[in-house]
């Protein structure tokens, strides 16, 4: 699978992917990673035997699944296996993605 990164910015105080606002004072940077993977549950156990907290079930969005987890440090990431056209499906046609 090619490597794609996708840059979405979201305005503070807006939902994230979990239940709680987005914030972006706390760390010193406000990125946040999406991890793209083929098989959300078996990547979702692996990064929970390595030490990963999960803050949410794995989820159906309009895009794919999507699992937020955070680091031992409590750095914030998704995992998200795309369903469809991925991101595509939540852009509007005309909108540049």
């Amino acid at each position: 699978m090619p490597v794609r990164l996708y840059l979405l910015q979201k305005p503070g105080g807006s939902i994230g992917a979990g239940s709680d606002r987005r914030r972006y004072d706390r760390h010193w940077t406000p990125v946040h990673v999406d991890l793209v993977v083929d098989d959300i549950e078996a990547a979702f156990h692996r990064a929970v035997a390595a030490g990963a907290r999960a803050e949410t079930d794995i989820r159906v969005a309009t895009y794919g699944k999507i699992a937020v987890l955070s680091d031992p440090f409590g750095h914030g990431f998704c995992l998200i296996e795309f369903l469809g056209r991925g991101y595509d499906e939540i852009v509007e046609p005309g909108e540049p993605s």
